[in-house]
């Protein structure tokens, strides 16, 4: 099943959902289909790409701060690709290891595949001579709609 977009009233972006979701919705009218694949149906309605809340919702806490820390966050952030050799990342690295007060925070953290973050172990990227690729930064909600 493909995801649909969700926006608000006011035609800003909100969050993905599944087709079916999004089809559970329309029944129950709380959205109207804004785009759609053409030639493609489901019962009466068109098949949805994007579907529109009817009534706006107020999102006040997106524009205070960014979405917390989370790993699966720093993986699509970082687009599952390693910072440090640029393979298919598995698992996060922090930048500044724990062992040395290093935080989850978001700057922090970046992608790592499963070998170079053992070879980094317990040492900064500059102590290990294992350069970012990427510069590690707290992203802004629209990066993960």
């Amino acid at each position: 099943m493909s995801d649909v977009l969700v926006i608000n009233a006011d035609l800003g972006p909100l969050h993905r959902v599944s087709l079916r979701h999004a089809v559970r919705m329309l029944v129950r009218q709380v959205a109207e289909v804004h785009e759609s694949e053409p030639d493609a149906v489901i019962g009466v309605w068109p098949m949805p790409t994007v579907v529109r809340l009817v009534s706006y919702v107020v999102t006040r806490w997106r524009h205070s701060r960014g979405p917390s820390w989370s790993r699966a966050g720093v993986l699509t952030r970082d687009g599952r690709r390693c910072a440090y050799c640029g393979r298919a990342a598995s698992t996060i690295d922090h930048v500044l290891p724990r062992s040395r007060g290093g935080l989850n925070t978001w700057v922090n953290t970046v992608a790592a595949c499963g070998s170079c973050n053992q070879r980094k172990s317990d040492r900064t990227p500059a102590e290990a001579r294992m350069p970012l690729r990427v510069t590690p930064a707290a992203p802004a909600w629209a990066a993960f709609v």
